[in-house]
Parts: structure tokens; C-alpha cells; sequence
């Protein structure tokens, strides 16, 4: 399949979307060619997985064996993963609808409805929009619930950093890696969490800067101040999000890319939250209501 490709670009980026696949993003560059995000050949690109991001509607990253309570309802989902969840919603791989809205605008939109196989049992619909403004790079999203009754919802993005940039002797550095969270979560061999999170380990702790190096990371923190930076020396990057983010998600993807996810709630948090755990910010959408947020990219330095 040739996916159809829409672009924004300005005088700091390039920004390739694949409306047809979730309205992904297939490419985030500087304008000098330089990747902001893992580049990508639009070649190897089968599904989301292998983009340099994607949303995650109406809820974020895993649901233990597919399945929760919700004011007393047995909610089971189709599983989608080869160990037993249900695992990042159920928009990414779907095509969405598409309008540009002005300069340096795209907005995108994706109705639940529109599709009899979708993996949900509530009525919702989606917007992304998706804006350039000099060095800042912001993507907004609302999920509005159109059911007749409450549903559980949650949003995330899911951007692969380029980690490894050239430096000026030509050597790849590893940048200094900084972000504003104070409590994470202990998980089982499934990434599920264990329980509630807790104080910071000194090797999680990322308050200060410092490289990832030759750790592996699959954590998800919380308490986070909606800051995180990737500090080259001569470039950097600053991710902020709003409040709504609470949570991040940190990868070190096997291709070598840096996922760092903004996400509105904990892994499982349906099934945490129905445990009585505290601290995992699961929502409750009212019929017509909406949960919405910003995440932007700003570009500094040699770019």
C-alpha cells in the first residue's frame, strides 16, 4: 500500500503525516535534513510501529489481559499483543480524515464510529492538530466521548527521538538527558505495573542531566513537571506539555532511538484504579465531554 503523505514545513522543520495510518508522524526533520525524530523510509513502513510517532486513543500504552471493570461492567477488549493486552488504543493503524487549516497547520480527525470493528465499546471521537510556529513544533490533542453514557478515556503520544547526532568531529554524541519527574513505577515481566509509584531510585532519577549511555529503559514516571530535554551541546531539543500529561513514558527503542511518551494516566490504570491505587490519574469522560492537550517540541542551537 502507498500511503498518501501530507507536509508542513516552515523555516525550522519538515513535518510528514500519514493520514491514512493514524495520522502518524513519518518524518520530523529540521529544516537543514538534520532528524528531530528516528527517521523513517516510508518503504519499511507496514504499520504505526514504524513511524517516528503516533497517538494513543482512547486510552494509552497497555491493559492487562485486554480487559477491566468500569462502574461495575466486564469491559473486554480484543487482545492485540502476543502476550495477552490490549495494548496503545485503537487509532493509530486506522486512517483519519485530514484538512489543512492555514499556514503551517494540519489538522486531523477520526470519528470511532466510522469503523464497526473498532476496539472499544464507547462512542468517541478524535482531533490532532498539528502546528509549526518557528522553532516550536506543537501537537494538540482532544478525544470527546459521544456515547450516551461515562467512559474511562486517556490520551498519549509516542515519539521516537533521534538520540545518536553528529557532533563536530564527526562522532556520534549522546545527548544529556533531562526530565522533571519524582516518582515511577515498579512493573512485572508484562511492563504492568506492580502497584502505586514510588520515590525515585538514584539511577532513575533524571532531575539532574545526564546520558543514557548503554541503559535500557522501559519506565513509566509520574509527578512529572511536563519538562524533558535532549542536550547535544551544540543543539538541543525541549519537550513541554500541559498539565493534563501527568505521566511519561521513557524507551530505549532497539533501533537506538529515545521514546519519551506524554501520557494522561499510568499503564493499566483502569485496572490500578479499580484496585483502589491511588496516583494513576484515570478519567471519567461525561457525554459530550472532552479531555484535551498540548505537547511542543522547541529547537535550539545548530539545528
Amino acid at each position: 500500500m502507498t500511503h498518501r503523505i501530507e507536509r508542513l514545513s516552515n523555516e525550522f522543520y519538515t513535518l510528514d503525516v500519514l493520514p491514512d495510518l493514524g495520522a502518524s508522524i513519518l518524518n520530523l526533520k529540521a529544516a537543514s535534513g538534520r532528524p528531530v525524530m528516528r527517521p523513517v523510509d516510508l518503504a519499511n513502513v507496514q504499520t504505526s510501529s514504524q513511524c517516528a510517532s503516533f497517538s494513543l486513543l482512547p486510552y494509552s500504552n497497555r491493559i492487562r489481559d485486554a480487559h477491566f471493570t468500569f462502574q461495575g461492567r466486564e469491559i473486554q477488549l480484543r487482545v492485540n499483543t502476543k502476550d495477552g493486552l490490549a495494548q496503545h488504543g485503537d487509532v493509530r493503524n486506522r486512517p483519519w480524515q485530514v484538512r489543512p487549516k492555514g499556514d503551517g497547520v494540519l489538522v486531523c480527525s477520526f470519528n470511532s464510529q466510522d469503523f464497526a470493528d473498532i476496539n472499544w465499546p464507547w462512542a468517541f471521537t478524535a482531533l490532532i492538530e498539528y502546528r509549526l510556529s518557528g522553532p516550536h513544533f506543537d501537537t494538540t490533542v482532544t478525544l470527546t466521548n459521544v456515547d450516551s453514557s461515562e467512559m474511562p478515556a486517556g490520551l498519549g503520544l509516542h515519539p521516537y527521538y533521534h538520540r545518536k547526532q553528529d557532533g563536530p568531529d564527526g562522532k556520534k554524541l549522546d545527548p544529556l538527558l533531562s526530565f522533571g519527574a519524582g516518582l515511577a513505577y515498579d512493573t512485572d515481566e508484562r511492563m504492568l505495573p506492580t502497584a502505586g509509584p514510588r520515590p525515585l531510585r538514584p539511577e532513575e532519577d533524571y532531575r539532574t542531566p545526564h546520558a543514557v549511555g548503554e541503559r535500557t529503559i522501559d519506565r513509566g514516571y509520574t509527578a512529572w513537571d511536563g519538562t524533558a530535554r535532549l542536550d547535544w551541546g551544540s543543539r538541543a531539543l525541549t519537550i513541554t506539555a500541559d498539565n493534563v500529561y501527568s505521566h511519561l513514558i521513557v524507551f530505549t527503542a532497539p533501533d537506538g532511538s529515545l521514546a519519551l511518551e506524554p501520557v494522561t494516566h499510568a499503564t493499566d490504570a483502569f485496572n490500578l484504579a479499580a484496585r483502589g491505587v491511588g496516583g494513576v490519574d484515570m478519567r471519567t469522560l461525561q457525554p459530550g465531554q472532552s479531555l484535551a492537550g498540548t505537547a511542543r517540541v522547541t529547537l535550539e542551537g545548530n539545528w
